[in-house]
């Protein structure tokens, strides 16, 4: 039996769909509040048959943070895929991240433990790999610190991965992965599918900062392989290409046939938009489209290296200007 946390986000819905082609036994579990037609608008864009795949998986509410809820999760499972995550960057949500993130994680790896799981597969961020360069590249060697990486959602990712190797210490074997920046179908109000969604409705800012970009069946793609495989106790960055997010931005609203986004935000004008929204989030506690940490995050120039992963595993990372194009096809549909 597969379990999979986190199954109705973005990662989650196209592993699902991955599993149930592989004819896996699968158990994902949904909070009260998810939206399982996320789901099935993935299935939609997999299968012809929708509710007849969507049925193979047994679906259980619980939720990571509940101890009790989990006891039923586990019984019988050998295998765990945790993807389960709460992604923000505001920070009134920070004490919720680090209940989710690390505590939940430390919920799933004790289960896993007591359980006596074969393997776990930890769905982690670049967010937490050290941005020290090597030879202009970002690699998985780097010793993270609170001081350089110290934003919230940063924090709580490392803060799980501690948890996640706290477990391999305890006998558990698991792989992390560390994906880039993750574009896929479906999810369009969340996450990265927002992206795609604002771009769409005419956004008219761009900024030049560069990151790892990576297709979601890229990504899937790893986490079954490394699954499958008998590596164990290892973490990998998952990146097809670096990119800038104008060029991302640029390809998304040609493939919609849409106006490019033509203001460009500099760090002076990212400083000054951050503080004159702080204002009014503070005064009706409202959440401020653009924080501190995502008015910094939007102009730096990380270069990330997927050598590890290329070496691991047999995987040839999708085009990202194909992704754009799949990804602009489905939503138009």
């Amino acid at each position: 039996m597969i379990l999979v946390t986190g199954g109705t986000g973005l990662v989650g819905t196209h592993l699902l769909a991955s599993l149930v082609q592989k004819g896996d036994k699968i158990r994902a579990i949904h909070r009260k509040s998810s939206n399982l037609d996320a789901v099935k608008e993935v299935f939609s864009f997999y299968f012809d048959d929708v509710t007849a795949q969507f049925s193979k998986i047994e679906w259980i509410e619980a939720d990571i943070t509940d101890i009790t809820s989990l006891e039923k999760v586990f019984e019988g499972v050998t295998y765990v895929y945790h993807v389960a995550a709460l992604v923000s960057f505001n920070p009134k949500e920070y004490h919720l991240m680090r209940n989710i993130n690390i505590d939940g994680t430390a919920n799933v790896v004790n289960f896993s433990i007591a359980q006596k799981v074969k393997k776990l597969c930890f769905v982690s961020s670049i967010a937490a790999i050290d941005k020290t360069h090597k030879n202009g590249l970002i690699d998985e060697t780097g010793d993270w610190t609170v001081e350089a990486n110290n934003y919230g959602y940063a924090i709580t990712k490392y803060g799980a991965e501690m948890e996640v190797w706290r477990g391999t210490q305890e006998g558990l074997d698991a792989v992390i992965v560390n994906p880039g920046l993750i574009l896929g179908s479906g999810c369009w109000n969340t996450s990265s599918g927002k992206i795609f969604s604002e771009v769409h409705k005419g956004l008219k800012f761009y900024t030049e900062g560069v990151t790892g970009y990576v297709s979601v069946k890229d990504v899937v793609k790893s986490m079954v392989k490394l699954m499958e495989s008998s590596i164990k106790n290892e973490r990998y960055i998952l990146v097809a290409e670096n990119r800038m997010l104008k060029d991302i931005l640029f390809n998304i609203a040609d493939a919609f046939d849409k106006k490019r986004p033509s203001v460009k935000v500099t760090t002076f004008l990212a400083e000054i938009g951050w503080r004159l929204l702080y204002i009014p989030s503070k005064l009706f506690g409202t959440e401020a489209k653009l924080t501190k940490q995502t008015a910094k995050s939007i102009h730096n120039k990380y270069h990330f290296s997927n050598d590890k992963i290329k070496k691991a595993i047999d995987i040839n990372f999708e085009s990202i200007d194909d992704v754009i194009k799949e990804v602009c096809g489905n939503f138009k549909r």
